[in-house]
Order: structure tokens, then C-alpha cells, then sequence
């Protein structure tokens, strides 16, 4: 065999195309091998694999030690992973659908985000939540939903959401390192779609785990979301591109804390700045955002930061979601909006 097939044999081996959610399947196979402290724990996780079976296959790989099934018990599960995780070992639980994530809640809040302040930061309590959250899938109420801003409000709390497969399998590896407790928002429509996963890459070539990103360049305005708004904010740029219109599309990645680096230099750029996301826009993300740049962009500014969101109502029937979700359409209107100014 030639150099040349043998290189070409060996990237070929270190990538692997990949939906989402298997490539997060991936990824805690991963971080279960190399760390025998790593558990997971959630309902109908174990040999059934999960609801979306990204649990699928760890539980006869690793046992039952490893990948424990719980009853329907949020605050237990939660309860039970801070106590394990001041034992040394490192729990993943997993919401089963977002809405779920409420009982759960002053477990998280009260107790889990303010654990290592109590302790001076003696105490690590590396706890990674991992939520299927999001619409598009046409479910029922409390299987739609998107919470992250009340977990990105709470101190002591990281909350990240990838958006593709590869930042899908290398971002759960760096979540379960992490010292301090994470919020894994896992975008459930975009679970299926297939893509590339750098599965030999090294440590050091991998984006860090609160490093936002440019996925699309572009010169006219600035586009910022996270999870399965990345994808509508990529057909926007699209569009506008078919009419002449160039949008930079950056992917957030880490919801907190936020990356402002690429935000701020595409806007010293674009000089107009739209943020999208599924969550209603009172007081969210998105709303953070706005003033952020705001403040510490204001004089490159050439019209006020806009933005479109899910409505302030709780999330519809199915039958009427997309009316309510954020369409390139809605993208596309703010950003004729943001360029009429």
C-alpha cells in the first residue's frame, strides 16, 4: 500500500458520518471508556436505550452499574447525581423532554448551581443534565419546550447546545470534564440530520466548549442563534444570497456563558446584528444579547440590534407550531428591517 492510501485510509478511519444524536451516543461511549467515575443515569435509558436512543447500546456495553434506569423522579435524579458527584464520579443524567426538566428545577437551582460556591471551589461538581429541548418534532405540550434561559440566568451553571455532530460529540466529551455542573440542551429536531465527526481529531484542534462560531461569512448583517436555529439562520443566508443580500451566520454554541469575540468583530463588519432563537423573547438569550452588543458596540452600529423569537405564549398544539417557531422568512424580515435603517 502507498503512503498516499495509507493517509487517506487513516482520516477516513479518524472520521465517521454521523446524525446527532448518535454522534452524542459517540461521544458518552467515549467518555464512559476512558473514565470508569462516568455514569449515567435517567428514565428508560438502560436497555431500551431512550426515548431517541442516544443512550442506545452503553447500557449492555457498560452495565447497570454504569447506565442506571430511574423511576420518573427529576428532583431525584438530580438530588442523586450531586451526591455522587461530591463522591468522585462523574453523572450524566438525562432529562427525558425538556418540559420534564421542572421538577427537577430546585435540585438544580438551589442546590446543584451553588455547590462549589459553598465549598470556596474545594468542592468540583461535575454533573452533566443533558435535555432533548425544541420543536419541529410535532408533540405535545411539555415535550416542546425551550428553558435554557433560566438555567443560563442561575450562577454557577454552564449551558451549552450544539448544532451539528461534530460539536454534538466533541462538546458532551468536554461537558463531562468540565469541574463545574453543565446544562446539555440537546436540539431534538435536529437529531437525525447526518454530518461529518472528527473522530480522531486532537484535543487541541477542537473548538473549547463556550467558543462561539462563524459558519458562514458574510459582509451585510450579522445573524446569531444556537441549536436548531443555526440551520434556519443557514437557510436565511441562502435566500438572501440568491437576492444579493451577504449574512454572517454565527453559532453561539455556549449559551453561558457567551463567546462575545466573533459576535462583536462580525459586527464591527456588518454593522447589523439580528439574534433568533425558538424560546419566547421576554427577558431571554436573545434579549441578552441585544444589550450586550449594545453596550459595547453601540458607535458600530447602523441600526438596533433586532430580534425574533418564539411568541410570549406557552408553546402552541402541534398543529399550529410553525406559526409560533422562528422561520428564515421571520429571519429574513428582521434583517430587510435591520437594513432599511
Amino acid at each position: 500500500m502507498s503512503t498516499t492510501t495509507m493517509t487517506q485510509t487513516a482520516a477516513a478511519e479518524s472520521t465517521a458520518t454521523l446524525p446527532l444524536g448518535k454522534a452524542i451516543t459517540a461521544g458518552l461511549r467515549a467518555a464512559m471508556t476512558a473514565n470508569d467515575k462516568v455514569l449515567m443515569m435517567g428514565e428508560d435509558i438502560g436497555p431500551l436505550g431512550g426515548v431517541f436512543r442516544v443512550t442506545e447500546g452503553l447500557h449492555a456495553e457498560f452495565g447497570d452499574k454504569r447506565v442506571l434506569d430511574t423511576p420518573l423522579a427529576e428532583s431525584g435524579i438530580i438530588g442523586t447525581a450531586i451526591g455522587l458527584a461530591m463522591r468522585g464520579y462523574r453523572p450524566v443524567c438525562e432529562i427525558q423532554f425538556d418540559g420534564f426538566i421542572f421538577p427537577g428545577f430546585d435540585q438544580i437551582t438551589t442546590q446543584l448551581a451553588r455547590m462549589r460556591n459553598r465549598h470556596e471551589g474545594r468542592l468540583s461538581m461535575p454533573v452533566v443534565i443533558r435535555v432533548p429541548y425544541g420543536g419541529h418534532i410535532g408533540s405535545i405540550e411539555h415535550h416542546q419546550e425551550s428553558p435554557e434561559a433560566y438555567f443560563a440566568h442561575t450562577p454557577g451553571l454552564r449551558v451549552v447546545s450544539p448544532s451539528n455532530p461534530n460539536d454534538a460529540y466533541w462538546m458532551i466529551q468536554q461537558a463531562i470534564a468540565s469541574e463545574d455542573p453543565v446544562l446539555f440542551f440537546e436540539p431534538k429536531s435536529r437529531y437525525w440530520p447526518k454530518g461529518v465527526v472528527e473522530l480522531g481529531a486532537a484535543p487541541e484542534q477542537v473548538l473549547p466548549l463556550h467558543a462561539s462560531r462563524v459558519v458562514r461569512q458574510g459582509t451585510d448583517v450579522t445573524v446569531v442563534g444556537h441549536g436548531a436555529m443555526v440551520s434556519v439562520l443557514l437557510e436565511a443566508a441562502e435566500l438572501a444570497a440568491e437576492e444579493g443580500t451577504s449574512i454572517e451566520v454565527i453559532d453561539l454554541r455556549s449559551i453561558s456563558p457567551i463567546d462575545y469575540g466573533p459576535i462583536l468583530e462580525s459586527v464591527a463588519k456588518t454593522t447589523r446584528l439580528v439574534v433568533a432563537q425558538e424560546a419566547s423573547g421576554f427577558v431571554s438569550v436573545g434579549s441578552e444579547i441585544a444589550a450586550t452588543v449594545m453596550e459595547r458596540a453601540f458607535y458600530l452600529l447602523e441600526a438596533p440590534v433586532l430580534r425574533v423569537s418564539g411568541f410570549d405564549m406557552p408553546f402552541p398544539p402541534a398543529a399550529v407550531e410553525t406559526h409560533f417557531l422562528p422561520s428564515a422568512d421571520r429571519v429574513l424580515e428582521a434583517v430587510d428591517r435591520a437594513l432599511a435603517y
